[in-house]
């Protein structure tokens, strides 16, 4: 069993220039009731199925399977998901000894931009990037999942 453990925040300065990698991506949901989420994504010309299990009380950590399929496939599955499309770009950026995934997101999530990064355990330590402003971690506002049905254009802070 796999399990994901990540902190998510906003993003309020440059990114983009220290980025050393970025890809579009499009995902849609299968379903999202019950114990899991199933999630479709097609990453510039890749396709993946993810299963993702409920966050724990921190919202940092949750079980996660995912495995590529071929890109005819994910196409296929998008037509089978809930209503809503989740798009946006994914910049990476290396900070310390991790890399944090920057998201910009487009159409009614347009403004939003997170940034996340991955952990070994839930109280390891990492360097923040001069971009990185207030955490959002466990806030289901921010998940993509809810920002697919509640997009940040109906709710945005301003």
């Amino acid at each position: 069993m796999s399990f994901e453990i990540e902190r998510k925040f906003l993003v309020t300065g440059d990114f983009k220039s220290q980025a050393y990698s970025s890809s579009r991506i499009r995902q849609g949901y299968i379903s999202t009731v019950g114990k899991a989420t199933v999630r479709v994504r097609i990453r510039d010309d890749k396709g993946y199925l993810t299963i993702k299990g409920r966050s724990n009380e921190a919202g940092i950590s949750r079980y996660e399977f995912e495995t590529e399929v071929p890109l005819q496939d994910a196409e296929d599955l998008m037509r089978l998901c809930e209503p809503g499309v989740i798009d946006k770009t994914r910049y990476l950026v290396r900070s310390g000894r991790h890399v944090f995934e920057v998201d910009e997101f487009y159409g009614d999530n347009e403004g939003l931009i997170m940034a996340e990064v991955e952990l070994s355990d839930e109280q390891e330590a990492f360097e923040k990037p001069d971009f990185i402003g207030r955490e959002v971690t466990g806030d289901r506002r921010y998940y993509n999942s809810h920002l697919r049905t509640y997009p940040y254009k109906l709710w945005r802070e301003e």
